[in-house]
């Protein structure tokens, strides 16, 4: 069994207070979990109006799934027009 995390380092330009951001970042996590099945949730920077860090995790029995999931996670944050990814890390244990 393999377990991965992901966090990943948001910039909210479309927030112009906490309220929206919170708004925002539970549209882009409830969209990510039913997407690729992972559980997602903000672990840092809950109350700044332009940032977020987000952690999402998958379990698996191949490495190399653990991997695909999480990385498709990253890129559907990249697409996104409402927010940037200033950063992430992948970890698999």
């Amino acid at each position: 069994m393999f377990i991965g995390l992901c966090t990943i380092e948001l910039l909210i330009d479309e927030a112009d207070s906490l309220k929206d951001k919170r708004r925002l970042l539970k549209s882009l996590m409830e969209r990510v979990k039913s997407l690729y099945n992972v559980s997602v949730a903000e672990i840092d920077q809950q109350d700044v109006w332009r940032r977020s860090t987000l952690a999402f995790t998958c379990v698996a029995n191949e490495k190399k799934h653990v991997f695909r999931v999480l990385q498709s996670a990253v890129a559907f944050f990249e697409k996104q027009r409402r927010s940037q990814v200033i950063d992430y890390r992948i970890e698999i244990i």
